[in-house]
């Protein structure tokens, strides 16, 4: 079987190729999947995609017209991809939902540090000289209340990581975790109550209709005027615009995100000669309190790693007509 890798990342490459032990034949292109793009799958019976691919009904529709049968994500979420269409049109889908909730969790807390103790800031005035203090004012997370949006496999290993630092957890969830609760002591609340509690909130949930813009305007008006937002999931469950004037507002103290609303056409890829023209991701970057990374939780070894041998092994159970366990489940609904 032949496999077009779309959005191939040179420093992913050598992973997929050990995965894949030269068993299939594999092409890896750095082009995003696209409507324009759809047509370098001649040829192929399976491809595989990132988060920043297009993979809508028109391009599923060209797809299934070229002759692909298989599509296999190198990531957890699939809000990229419509699965009701994908179902319509024969097409096999699955993600590599559990390659390394770790490696999510502590970027997570690595971005809380950042922020909150000012690193990118200090590290801003160090190479200018200036050594001065006074705008590098943190506080200590211990007996903070830290709130959790979703309890999943990144949420429980984030628990895990907070409960270290002598935080009281509250978290919201639509299944409870009843190990959490008996180990970490986790109060599962109300949005509404985590919003107006918490003094750093963590989004761990995936981008679906129902948590679109889940963190809103009314949500920001909740919420303490000194909280730390931290976003690790989907851009697009943070309203952004609502977030720029939060920010210009006061009502937040700082947000922290590795991910963005629109990343297409802007992440993945060096726009440092061309500039950007997303007027409301450039004003999110002139402010002090925030800091954005370029999606780079899961470039771990141990992520990597992970997703390579995830991509080629929902290949083989397709190719031997096994149970694909990573298959994505059509009733789910998502954008």
């Amino acid at each position: 079987m032949k496999l077009l890798v779309y959005s191939a990342q040179d420093f992913e490459i050598p992973f997929l190729k050990k995965a894949n032990s030269a068993r299939y034949k594999v092409k890896y292109i750095p082009d995003a999947l696209d409507t324009n793009t759809a047509i370098k799958a001649v040829g192929f019976e399976a491809i595989s995609i990132f988060s920043g691919d297009d993979a809508c009904l028109v391009v599923l529709e060209k797809l299934r017209d070229l002759g692909i049968k298989y599509i296999t994500l190198r990531s957890a979420g699939y809000n990229n991809i419509q699965i009701k269409a994908a179902k319509r049109f024969g097409l096999k889908v699955a993600n590599a939902p559990d390659y390394s909730p770790n490696a999510i969790a502590e970027h997570t807390v690595a971005l809380l540090l950042s922020l909150n103790r000012k690193i990118f800031l200090a590290d801003r005035q160090i190479r200018t000289y200036n050594f001065e203090q006074k705008k590098l004012m943190g506080f200590d997370l211990v007996n903070k209340t830290f709130g959790i949006i979703g309890t999943g496999r990144i949420g429980s290993v984030l628990v895990k990581i907070m409960n270290g630092f002598g935080c009281k957890i509250l978290a919201h969830d639509l299944l409870p975790n009843k190990k959490l609760v008996e180990r970490y002591g986790v109060e599962y609340v109300e949005l509404e109550r985590l919003y107006k509690q918490s003094d750093v909130i963590s989004i761990n949930v995936p981008l679906t209709r129902e948590t679109h813009y889940m963190v809103s305007e009314e949500a920001f008006t909740l919420m303490k005027p000194g909280v730390l937002i931290i976003n690790t999931a989907r851009g697009a469950i943070v309203d952004t615009k609502a977030l720029i004037m939060a920010l210009m507002g006061k009502k937040i103290a700082g947000y922290a995100a590795d991910v963005y609303e629109k990343e297409k056409g802007i992440f993945f890829k060096d726009n440092s000669d061309q500039g950007i023209m997303d007027e409301n991701l450039i004003n999110l970057l002139s402010f002090e309190n925030v800091l954005i990374t370029p999606h780079q939780a899961y470039v771990t070894q141990e992520a990597l790693t992970n997703i390579a041998e995830i991509t080629f092994d929902n290949l083989d159970r397709w190719v031997k007509g096994e149970t694909c366990r990573n298959e994505l489940g059509y009733e789910t609904l998502v954008l």
